[in-house]
């Protein structure tokens, strides 16, 4: 059986006759142990076709724009844009993939809070017009390099940082006045209000936000601009949270911008790719230690059971560079023949850096492995396909990523996109075929 990785014409392995996602992983650990045991991804790019159809259902009135920094796989723009998403792109590079995959330019939005000028000449070029702005230092770069610009203005809610160590993001609403009447000196039309918001948990969240953006509008409307774009922002990745934020937003809508005509659109990353990958790693090293030494786990008290300590070939400076910004990790999967009832132990998966601060795992529970085993994390595809800081003791590239869809989600995907011209050029649909191995199912252990 032959793999299908990233290259420029993206072959995807079409699932048939029962053929499910853990086979294909068992296929290719079943390669990889015949070769270097390199990390890779498998994903399944029919869960952006599942979750695509299920934000059709529930948030049908709010456009979604992908935040390209999330996961810049080729492969996951041209569904993406298939689809008809528009896109966020922070710098030039995203721009450019996003635009190579027949994206029209007026759906991509460039959202860089700091632009470099001849970025910004880049976009004007290309007329990429859609820019975010929160200060005046920007609004002047803009103003200089972009004269078409329209801008979304980036506002702070109140609700939007919990706690004093965040970084600020946002004009606040006290500095919105004076950033729109400079934007009507300079001549740089602004169409609308992007809502920075970072705590998702409190309920009234959206209420503060679009109360904001209220506030906002009305301020523009008296300065002589006509706003009607509102980006509510990004947001988790179950169904109960969309039908949730959709009533929240909607009721939120219809009081404070009842027969409006404003455009609404939202940033759905995660919600998009994370479940959609899978990470398969491989332990290179391990070390046993007294209980009471595990770090990070005040809980424990000295006993005889040991503890292990997991190395792995891939770490927090490669595809779980998301735990550097506390992106919760979960527990992986063990992928071996182990009995229901094997014994656990109190375990730490780590990278193979040698660094403290290169801790995936700081505590779970994990049948004792080996070297030469391996792990399966899933919900893998958000911010995890960055190029690795760290190179040592790992290749210097990102682990490869093999495409797989099912029968079925494929016709949905060809049905869903069916007016888009453009729609899957770049792609090349090939059967999945087995290897003749021996399958090993993975062995999910409760943290």
């Amino acid at each position: 059986m032959k793999g299908f990785s990233d290259e420029p014409q993206h072959s995807i392995g079409l699932l048939e006759g029962g053929t499910g996602l853990c086979d294909v992983i068992d296929n290719h650990i079943y390669e990889q142990c015949l070769s270097k045991k390199n990390a890779f991804f498998v994903a399944d790019l029919g869960v952006l076709v599942q979750q695509y159809i299920l934000w059709q259902s529930h948030m049908a009135h709010i456009r979604p724009f992908y935040p390209v920094r999330c996961n810049n796989s080729p492969a996951v723009i041209e569904v993406l844009a298939a689809l008809g998403t528009g896109f966020l792109c922070v710098n030039k590079s995203e721009l450019e993939l996003v635009r190579s995959h027949g994206v029209p330019s007026e759906d991509i939005i460039y959202s860089g809070v700091c632009k470099q000028v001849s970025q910004l000449k880049y976009a004007a070029k290309n007329g990429i017009n859609l820019l975010v702005c929160d200060n005046e230092t920007e609004l002047q770069k803009i103003a200089r390099s972009h004269p078409n610009a329209k801008l979304l203005l980036q506002v702070s809610s109140e609700t939007s940082y919990p706690d004093d160590m965040s970084m600020t993001f946002g004009c606040s609403l006290k500095d919105c006045r004076r950033l729109l009447e400079r934007a009507k000196e300079l001549g740089v039309q602004v169409v609308g209000v992007r809502c920075h918001i970072s705590n998702f948990s409190e309920d009234d969240v959206y209420v503060h936000a679009l109360s904001d953006a209220r506030c906002v509008f009305d301020m523009a409307e008296n300065i002589g601009f006509k706003l009607k774009i509102l980006d509510i922002g990004g947001f988790g990745t179950s169904a109960i949270q969309l039908e949730k934020i959709n009533n929240a937003v909607m009721s939120m809508m219809e009081f404070y911008f009842p027969l409006s005509g404003v455009s609404l659109i939202a940033e759905p990353g995660s919600y998009f790719v994370s479940s959609a990958f899978t990470l398969a790693v491989n332990i290179i090293s391990r070390e046993i230690v007294a209980r009471d030494q595990q770090d990070n786990n005040p809980d424990c008290t000295p006993n005889d059971e040991p503890a292990f300590q997991y190395y792995l070939n891939e770490g927090v400076f490669g595809p779980f560079a998301g735990k550097l910004v506390e992106k919760w990790i979960s527990t992986p999967s063990v992928h071996k023949n182990t009995t229901p009832d094997a014994p656990v132990f109190y375990s730490s998966v780590w990278g193979p850096s040698g660094d403290d601060m290169d801790c995936i795992v700081e505590h779970c529970l994990l049948p004792e492995l080996n070297v030469g085993d391996w792990l399966l994390f899933t919900n893998a595809g958000a911010y995890s396909l960055g190029q690795p800081v760290c190179t040592e003791p790992n290749d210097s590239s990102s682990p490869p990523i093999f495409y797989v869809i099912s029968s079925t989600e494929w016709f949905d995907m060809k049905d869903a996109s069916i007016s888009k011209e453009t729609s899957l050029k770049n792609f090349s649909l090939i059967p999945y075929f087995f290897n003749s191995c021996q399958t090993t199912t993975a062995l999910s252990v409760p943290a």
